[in-house]
């Protein structure tokens, strides 16, 4: 299989989704909006039936959609502050309407890449996509290198963030902007349904296994790698969703986690 293009470049997007998914997981987890990034991946559905309603490259369509929403987002976190899940769910039923609205003017001819974009399809990946995936990685560590303590501030204590004179608000806005972008690029090798247990499963597992900040990111590219290997290679064996296989694999690894740490227990008992 390795001599297929499209398996070389779903094994190279694999890696680079594989570092940068540990990093904004491990941030969106702290800062208690896991279900952010399943919103953005809902709306960005409604960027795809956009892009192809007016006959333009749904990936570009996606991202400048998502990044609205995600600036959206942010304002209506700051209007409804002690409830907070109003915005999602109201971005989210939102978006997935405005998605329907659109595929139904569409006439229903594109199905087929409605369905890539929900379920991922490895045969899709583009050389383009990959390139973007590389770009963004770059950026997304090079940010973590420079803003990590002004993060781990604001993610641990907005309010003491805010009185050390940070940018509370920008910061916040670009974390989302930033996020946004990530599924928008990754949406269609993995699927917009399953694109946040992605982001979101190999840093909850590699909170169990570490307690240090630096540490659960290392540990979460490890189980990510693992994850996403094993999950294109089973995806392309068995024909199944590569963003379904990639995310029982991560809920596998979950699970094996939680009955060592059982284990442990007793012993110690």
């Amino acid at each position: 299989m390795f001599f297929y293009g499209f398996m070389q470049r779903a094994f190279q997007a694999s890696l680079f989704i594989s570092l940068i998914a540990p990093v904004l997981g491990l941030f969106l987890i702290l800062r208690r909006q896991s279900l952010m990034a399943d919103t953005l991946s809902h709306v960005s559905l409604a960027g795809v039936a956009l892009g192809m309603l007016i006959g333009v490259n749904p990936t570009v369509t996606n991202i400048i959609v998502v990044v609205g929403v995600a600036i959206l987002l942010e304002y209506l976190r700051l209007i409804y502050r002690s409830y907070s899940e109003i915005s999602i769910a109201i971005l989210m039923s939102g978006g997935m309407a405005v998605a329907l609205v659109l595929m139904g003017l569409n006439g229903g001819g594109a199905t087929l890449t409605v369905d890539q974009f929900l379920f991922g399809s490895i045969v899709t990946i583009s050389q383009e996509q990959v390139w973007m995936l590389l770009v963004l990685t770059i950026i997304i560590g090079l940010l973590y290198i420079i803003f990590r303590k002004p993060m781990y501030i604001l993610t641990f204590d907005e309010d003491t963030a805010y009185t050390a004179g940070l940018p509370v608000k920008l910061m916040s806005i670009l974390f989302n902007v930033l996020t946004g972008i990530t599924i928008a690029v990754i949406m269609p090798i993995v699927g917009a349904l399953l694109v946040s247990a992605i982001l979101i499963l190999p840093a909850a597992i590699s909170m169990r296994l570490s307690k240090s900040f630096t540490g659960v990111i290392l540990i979460g590219i490890m189980i990510a790698v693992f994850g996403m290997t094993t999950g294109l290679i089973s995806s392309y064996q068995y024909g199944t969703p590569p963003g379904a296989t990639i995310t029982i694999i991560f809920i596998g690894v979950f699970i094996v986690t939680l009955i060592v740490e059982k284990l442990k227990v007793k012993k110690i008992k």
